[in-house]
């Protein structure tokens, strides 16, 4: 079995095995929107559109939940040579069509859709610039996106209920010259040994993870080294999402307080109309 190096190779920009590239989250970037969030790391920036709407597909109809999806789009001249829309191709690609799968099921997973009867929310994922890591920026501004477009239905009282139970970010991880790295960029992503994305809460329960051994088999032990890694970084997105987050949850927990004030008992009909 290869051991790990003890003498790593410098990072782009020279930063180090452990950190995230700089983050950076924007919310309200689309005018019409229920909720919108422009996520950046280093120079990976995705643009996320959260929509209700008030239907569900067949499949769930009836059944008392509402439903969520997802759709992911790179933008042709988002990677260094232009690709084709996959709307000129009739279909979108396997890979694409892998993404979407991971994103719902990254956000199902921290949404209660029990209390969404009879809504859809749909999760646009446009990749603008590609420089590593668009599947799991897309999850991780996703969920802010999410909160933006639930808290509104809860500010206007359309839902009484908090769909949310937990919070969700995801980063990729990777072993590149015999040492495990956080958030890999593009350069990074092509010689990597072993690729890895990690989606979890921010509690430190996993949702998924999607590791593969790119150039050579690896080892339990490295495995939960890239895990406790993406933990940390997961941690820190975790904590630019509720910066950014902040101001819309207190409106959230005001606005679902005043619903679970006890209305006050109704006076005697002698004391509402006074003596005669």
């Amino acid at each position: 079995m290869r051991a790990m190096s003890t003498t790593p190779s410098p990072r782009p920009e020279g930063r180090a095995l452990d950190a995230l590239r700089p983050v950076r989250i924007e919310t309200g970037a689309l005018k019409f929107a229920e909720g919108s969030a422009l996520i950046s790391l280093g120079d990976t920036r995705v643009l996320v559109a959260a929509s209700i709407e008030n239907r569900v597909p067949p499949f769930k109809k009836d059944s008392g939940e509402g439903w969520l999806t997802a759709e992911y789009a790179m933008l042709p001249r988002a990677t260094h040579t232009r690709n084709q829309r996959e709307v000129a191709q009739g279909k979108p690609s396997g890979r694409t069509a892998e993404i979407q799968r991971l994103i719902g099921r990254s956000l199902r997973a921290a949404i209660d859709l029990t209390a969404l009867p009879d809504r859809t929310l749909t999760l646009d994922c446009d990749v603008l610039q590609a420089d590593g890591g668009t599947r799991t920026a897309a999850v991780t501004g996703a969920y802010v996106a999410a909160v933006l477009a639930l808290g509104r239905l809860a500010m206007t009282r359309d839902i009484t209920t908090w769909p949310i139970r937990d919070q969700i970010a995801a980063v990729s991880v990777g072993i590149v010259g015999g040492t495990p790295r956080l958030d890999l960029e593009y350069v990074e992503d092509q010689v990597a040994e072993v690729d890895m994305n990690v989606v979890a809460t921010a509690g430190g329960s996993l949702v998924e993870i999607q590791g593969t051994g790119e150039k050579r088999s690896f080892r339990r032990e490295e495995m939960d080294a890239l895990v406790d890694l993406a933990f940390k970084g997961i941690a820190e997105l975790a904590a630019t999402q509720n910066a950014v987050l902040a101001a819309t949850l207190e409106e959230v927990n005001q606005a679902l307080s005043k619903d679970r004030r006890k209305p006050a008992a109704p006076k005697p009909e002698k004391d509402l109309w006074g003596r005669p």
